[in-house]
């Protein structure tokens, strides 16, 4: 039967029994065969036949999540010990304002308790790191919260929460952030990243006209760009890049403060779920010296 809960998993994965089939290596009859074999061992119809694609249903819903842990804990049965998962290798993927402060504490905290974990650091932007994820390259993603919803058997757990200020140089007078987002030259955090998405978001939301100037996706970028003098920009508060540069200010946007939120996703069967559950732990713990200092 668990092969019939793994093409079940695949089903709701890609959304349709055709899709699986082309992904799993079976033909869609088989697909179906397999579902109709595990609704039949079940005594539930799991799929709402009336749509076009393959919909959970409520008794569905319910089941996938335990099959995703009878798959993930069949899968670990090769496993010798449970310290076995403790060593071996890590594979995370990280976007770069986490690589300099937040991720080496927690690095650190992490070596003390699995002296033997080997941890491979996959850089990249947060959209990348999630096909990596996906196409299994690596185990656990340190990324922007998609704006978007996640493939049934990936899990978030959400680290932290940076407010957006708006960035000007210091000689620009006012603090009106309306006035001084539709007279200056925009520096736009690249609209195609997930953090560039919540800007987009907030001007639309708040029916705001901007004449772009530059648009770049590095945020230490958009920061001396600012203290050049070449516009104003609505920049998240990281860590990794406070204090501002010389000749910048921030400006609070107050009710209308919107967040990026940065945390880790990872799939729900991971094979590497304990030490990775670890590495959420030493994140979460790698952040309280940082609230101390703010």
């Amino acid at each position: 039967m668990i092969t019939e809960l793994k093409t079940f998993i695949a089903v709701v994965r890609y959304g349709g029994f055709s899709a699986a089939g082309s992904h799993i290596g079976l033909t869609q009859s088989a697909v179906s065969s397999q579902i109709q074999r595990l609704e039949e061992s079940l005594g539930l119809v799991l799929f709402d036949r009336t749509r076009r694609s393959a919909v959970l249903n409520e008794a569905g819903a319910r089941v996938l999540a335990r099959a995703e842990d009878i798959v993930a804990l069949f899968a670990k049965l090769g496993d010798a010990t449970t310290d076995d998962e403790l060593a071996g290798t890590l594979r995370i993927g990280a976007i770069a304002s986490v690589q300099s402060m937040i991720l080496p504490r927690a690095l650190a905290a992490l070596r003390k308790e699995s002296p033997r974990l080997l941890v491979n650091i996959a850089p990249g932007v947060s959209m990348a790191l999630m096909d990596q994820l996906d196409s299994a390259e690596i185990d656990a993603a340190i990324m922007i919260r998609p704006p978007f919803g996640l493939l049934p058997e990936m899990s978030w757990q959400t680290l932290m929460r940076e407010p957006f200020k708006l960035l000007v140089h210091k000689d620009t007078k006012g603090r009106d952030w309306r006035a001084l987002l539709e007279s200056q030259p925009f520096l736009r955090y690249e609209r195609s990243s997930f953090g560039g998405r919540l800007v987009t978001g907030f001007l639309r939301d708040n029916s705001l006209a901007v004449r772009d100037s530059i648009e770049l996706d590095e945020i230490s970028g958009l920061m001396n760009l600012v203290a050049e003098g070449l516009g104003v920009a609505l920049v998240p508060m990281v860590e990794a890049y406070l204090p501002l540069p010389a000749g910048v200010r921030a400006i609070s946007l107050g009710e209308q403060t919107f967040y990026r939120e940065i945390g880790i996703l990872r799939k729900g069967m991971s094979p590497r779920r304990l030490v990775i559950q670890s590495l959420e732990r030493c994140l979460r713990e790698a952040l309280l010296p940082a609230a101390g200092r703010t």
